[in-house]
């Protein structure tokens, strides 16, 4: 399965002219997320699912489905839009409270024996360098937290620089 997570109005998201079939799971901001409290109970409570119950308390298991996962986001500073990072922080439930040493670093164990593709597009008229750069440590830092087995991170000025890309 496919994931993609964006934060675009539907009109600017229908321009991009995705090939989305059934296999395409699209999840965007229609004002009904509940932002992260921080509670741990996904991990102590309700393992593996979050406690707030709206449409985002399954967001670890579906992360355990998925072969790829696709964020279009605009860039904030070198970070996600609030949308997209409450989506991931909604996210934490795909690992483990306990850690493992991986390559030399400290990681949360993996819940699921699952790994996947992390492909983030970043967009924004006037991204610095400096931006550029925090967004690529970034993705890359939440590719290894994840266990993701491959991460990319691209940027566009505009919706119609992302017409031409494979998502």
């Amino acid at each position: 399965m496919k994931l993609v997570i964006h934060d675009l109005e539907e009109k600017n998201f229908r321009k991009i002219k995705l090939n989305l079939d059934e296999s395409v799971k699209v999840i965007s901001d229609d004002g009904t997320i509940h932002n992260c409290v921080g509670c741990f109970g996904c991990w102590v409570k309700t393992p593996g699912e979050c406690v707030i119950q709206d449409k985002y308390s399954d967001m670890g298991e579906l992360l355990s489905k998925c072969d790829t996962v696709n964020i279009i986001s605009k860039c904030y500073y070198g970070g996600y839009s609030p949308f997209v990072k409450n989506v991931l922080d909604r996210s934490i439930s795909y690992v483990h409270p306990y850690f493992e040493i991986r390559n030399g670093d400290m990681h949360h164990k993996s819940r699921y024996n699952n790994r996947f593709k992390l492909q983030v597009i970043f967009y924004g008229e006037d991204i610095t360098e400096n931006e550029k750069q925090t967004a690529g440590k970034l993705v890359k830092a939440n590719s290894i937290n994840l266990n993701c087995n491959d991460c990319g991170v691209s940027f566009v000025q505009n919706i119609e620089e992302m017409e031409g890309l494979s998502i």
